[in-house]
């Protein structure tokens, strides 16, 4: 074993992946909070259902974009001046969304807010590779993106429930922005630079591979294809299962938060569970069986009736490998097929690509399709999303350290398939 993996410090890997994951969590919770204060809020803006799509898709089109045309950014300035000032805007803006007076003003807080979330998500998810051992990334990279779940869609339906009994949601919002402003000053103590950065006194940064050569690997296209089957099926339960609970099966807004929290809690587990596999098993099966796997839940869901424990019971089974195929996409698959020094740009393009359809264009068209045919056929647009990403995931190259180059024993090694080392 080399010097460089037997003095690889855990300390930083371990402080950095925590922060991380508290942030990332954060953008769960700032981005999915509105969706169980939806009722107040359409109650007080006189909103349908349309445009609860409306509001999911707008900061998902923008986060796509930004995390296209920004996405990159940190693999130039370094990460720090991208992440503190993105993680104190959007918790900020989040704040601001209790400001809304009508749909216009809320849809515009959103959208700026999916600009900054946009530009966090590649940046985290490549200071996570950065400061993970190579036999650890999947793992790490899983655990980072976890909180994502937790937070916005398992801990946020009750938070939100709990504090509007005290509070009006204009109030919530502004109370769910203090955590952001805390972990950015956390992070911008702790987190270090890639060697790509050139360091502010006056060292020459290590080469980095040119902007041409980010499609070069078959990953990379491939990935968006499958983020945008696997985000389909995501925003879309998340953003209106609610509704199909209430409105469709009947049941009461006590069941409907119960089963809805398998979404959260589901994603959670897969989202730190399946790339964490991936580590041992490759990232191509565990894809493949990701998908096929999810669909078969979802399917099962679509057919059971209003019993209350089956339905978390299979929605947690979805979500599961829904969110934790949202976490390999664009976790190892996406760092693993990055050139060098342009772990942030191919990371970038990859979830902004997957955020523009299936976080921003999917739960437009599936807020039509409950508005003018019914909300009950809203789970087979998720579903078709799952089956096809089955499919595309079959063409994807294994990239797993332990499946290509054995267990991973040089430093060099991770470089050689792009990925940059950190300072130490």
């Amino acid at each position: 074993m080399s010097d460089n993996i037997k003095s690889w410090d855990t300390r930083y890997e371990w402080r950095a992946v925590t922060l991380l994951t508290i942030g990332f969590g954060l953008v769960g919770l700032d981005r999915w909070i509105v969706a169980p204060m939806f009722p107040a809020i359409a109650t007080d803006l006189h909103l349908n259902y349309q445009d609860a799509g409306n509001i999911i898709g707008a900061l998902g089109l923008a986060w796509g974009v930004s995390a296209i045309l920004l996405g990159g950014l940190s693999d130039r300035i370094g990460r720090k001046k991208v992440l503190i000032p993105a993680i104190v805007l959007f918790s900020i803006l989040s704040g601001f969304s209790g400001m809304a007076v009508s749909l216009t003003s809320l849809l515009l807080i959103r959208g700026v807010m999916g600009v900054t979330e946009g530009a966090f998500c590649p940046t985290s998810f490549a200071a996570t590779a950065e400061a993970s051992k190579p036999s650890r990334r999947g793992l790490n990279q899983g655990i980072q993106q976890s909180t994502f779940a937790l937070f916005g869609l398992a801990f946020a339906p009750i938070i939100a429930t709990q504090l509007l009994h005290v509070m009006s949601w204009r109030w919530v919002f502004v109370l769910v922005a203090i955590p952001g402003l805390i972990t950015a000053v956390l992070l911008a103590i702790v987190i270090r630079e890639p060697l790509t950065v050139a360091p502010s006194h006056g060292h020459s940064a290590a080469p980095r591979a040119p902007l041409s050569s980010i499609f070069k690997h078959r990953n990379v296209p491939l990935g968006m294809l499958g983020l945008f089957c696997a985000m389909t099926g995501i925003f879309v339960l998340s953003a209106l299962v609610p509704s199909y609970l209430t409105d469709y099966l009947g049941l009461t807004p006590a069941q409907m938060g119960f089963v809805t929290s398998a979404i959260g809690f589901g994603g959670f587990f897969g989202q730190f569970g399946l790339p964490g596999l991936s580590d041992f098993f490759g990232r191509k099966v565990m894809a493949i069986i990701g998908f096929a796997i999810g669909a078969v839940f979802l399917l099962l869901f679509i057919h059971t009736g209003a019993n209350p424990a089956l339905l978390f019971a299979l929605l947690f089974g979805t979500t599961v490998f829904a969110f934790g195929l949202f976490a390999l996409i664009t976790g190892p698959i996406a760092t693993e097929a990055a050139p060098l020094g342009l772990v942030s740009s191919v990371a970038g393009i990859i979830i902004g690509a997957g955020e523009i359809f299936g976080g921003g264009i999917a739960p437009v068209i599936a807020g039509a399709i409950a508005q003018k045919y019914g909300i009950q056929y809203v789970p087979y647009f998720a579903l078709a999303g799952l089956v096809a990403g089955a499919f595309v995931c079959l063409f994807l190259q294994e990239t797993a350290p332990r499946k290509t180059l054995g267990v991973v024993s040089d430093l060099d090694q991770l470089e050689a398939r792009g990925n940059s080392a950190v300072r130490s």
